[in-house]
């Protein structure tokens, strides 16, 4: 996977979250949780898997609402602290941290209602080979994001350490249908990319996310959106 040594030090795994989600990054933090809940509810007792789960924070989040739910990772390091997060607020035996390969899922076929991945196919070398094993283990239901080809998302794309694929909206459909899917729902968010907010304070970044979200509800906004969350399920 592209950047796959700068993703698994150590360094990067203890500073990640407060890289990207502390000061105007908690919009980016705030959003990306909205769109995991709403998707996945109800959670009670929903087998879940979530694939390059990081530092667990949707993995700890989820289990502290009663989903069954395993966070698989590449990087022990991430895993690492996502355990730590988990002990930290008390669901530590509720959920299962696994270190795996997402292009080999070790699961028998069918075996999760739902899978999904957050910041992960922008660095899937064979995007189409990971979502047909999400697909292949799971019942119901893919949900996934994707960083998107016509934004501002672009502009500074190059200089990212891991790089960053990026999808038109045709691609990003044509992904989903290929393995089998069908798409049940797509939002887009964020036509000021996630670096803008990540470099500049909350108080600062509160405004910009109000006149971001009003003109996220247009037409427009939506064509220029650099995030898009898709609800893939599957048919029947």
């Amino acid at each position: 996977m592209k950047g796959q040594e700068w993703y698994q030090e150590n360094d990067v795994a203890e500073a990640y979250d407060d890289k990207r989600f502390t000061g105007g990054g908690q919009f980016i933090d705030r959003r990306e949780k909205e769109a995991v809940l709403d998707a996945l509810a109800p959670l009670e007792g929903k087998r879940i898997l979530e694939v390059a789960c990081g530092t667990g924070r949707f993995t700890v989040m989820l289990a502290g609402r009663g989903a069954d739910i395993v966070g698989m990772d590449i990087s022990e390091a991430m895993l690492e602290q996502g355990r730590r997060k988990a002990a930290a607020t008390g669901v530590g035996g509720d959920l299962e941290f696994m270190q795996g390969d997402a292009g080999r899922l070790p699961f028998p076929d069918d075996h999760f209602d739902a899978v999904f991945a957050m910041r992960f196919f922008h660095l899937a070398p064979d995007p189409e080979g990971f979502i047909r094993e999400m697909r292949r283990v799971t019942k119901r239901q893919v949900f996934f994001d994707t960083f998107n080809r016509y934004s501002a998302r672009s502009v500074y794309n190059w200089a990212l350490p891991m790089g960053s694929r990026l999808y038109s909206g045709r691609e990003a459909r044509e992904l989903v249908v290929g393995s089998g899917l069908e798409v049940a729902g797509v939002d887009h968010d964020f036509v000021l990319p996630y670096g803008f907010y990540r470099a500049i304070s909350r108080r600062v970044a509160s405004p910009f996310r109000a006149l971001d979200t009003s003109l996220g509800e247009t037409a427009v906004g939506d064509r220029i959106a650099s995030v898009s969350y898709w609800d893939a399920r599957v048919p029947g």
